[in-house]
């Protein structure tokens, strides 16, 4: 039995609220469950120095946690002048998924930021993040249709989700929250497009090593949470 009483393949109540932020070109307030995360996608009209002149455009994230977010206050990283390994690995990791399914030549050279803000902290933030960072890059892209500067269509390539399976008490089960997370056998993360592309696996075995048979589990149980997650964003786009 899961602690929240879920069945296996269970995943938590996920709400994608979008037009959260007065003044960012797109937004979307994502929960998983307890797990709370605000994005905002910034237009900004030219790209890194790195990249002008090359007709693409840039797609990239940054994610932080607010200092209560967890069940103690947390000192905020920019009081240490720098950010942890943790935040930078989840940070590139939400960008490497959102540029997976956007076309960076169709944007021109213009740079889009998505900025995501750990509200509330109960497992699966980074997932979370990208599934709700998808959805405000989205209204991003909306945004810069209606000025006559790009084509959604043309874009956005495909949905991206992503969502945590695990092994808990022996069971594979989908969504972990914290309690599951912090006593799971194994824990992985998975990002999967919206056509069933596979962008980036994490599992992490933390006790003894899992099979192949249980691996393939997981897999199957993530593809089938993230078409829902894809339906859901879907139906917050309004698409």
């Amino acid at each position: 039995m899961r602690p929240s009483g879920r069945q296996p393949n269970d995943m938590r109540p996920v709400t994608l609220e979008t037009g959260v932020n007065l003044h960012a070109e797109g937004s979307c307030l994502v929960s998983f469950g307890n797990t709370k995360v605000l994005c905002t996608a910034s237009y900004e009209g030219r790209v890194p120095q790195w990249m002008r002149n090359t007709g693409k455009g840039w797609v990239t994230a940054e994610y932080g946690m607010l200092p209560r977010a967890t069940g103690e206050r947390m000192k905020r990283e920019a009081a240490s002048g720098k950010q942890g390994g943790r935040t930078l690995e989840i940070q590139r990791l939400i960008g490497r998924s959102l540029r997976a399914v956007t076309d960076l030549s169709a944007l021109g050279e213009c740079q889009i930021t998505v900025d995501c803000d750990v509200i509330q902290a109960d497992g699966g933030t980074r997932t979370a993040a990208i599934t709700g960072g998808f959805v405000a890059l989205h209204k991003c892209i909306q945004w810069m249709e209606t000025r006559q500067l790009v084509s959604t269509r043309r874009v956005i390539k495909d949905h991206v989700a992503a969502v945590s399976c695990g092994i808990f008490n022996g069971t594979p089960v989908t969504d972990l929250d914290y309690n599951e997370d912090s006593a799971a056998d194994t824990d992985a993360n998975f990002v999967i497009t919206g056509s069933g592309g596979l962008v980036e696996l994490q599992g992490t075995a933390e006790g003894a090593p899992f099979s192949e048979a249980e691996f393939l589990t997981l897999l199957s149980m993530a593809r089938e949470a993230t078409t829902m997650l894809v339906q859901r964003q879907k139906e917050a786009l309004g698409v």
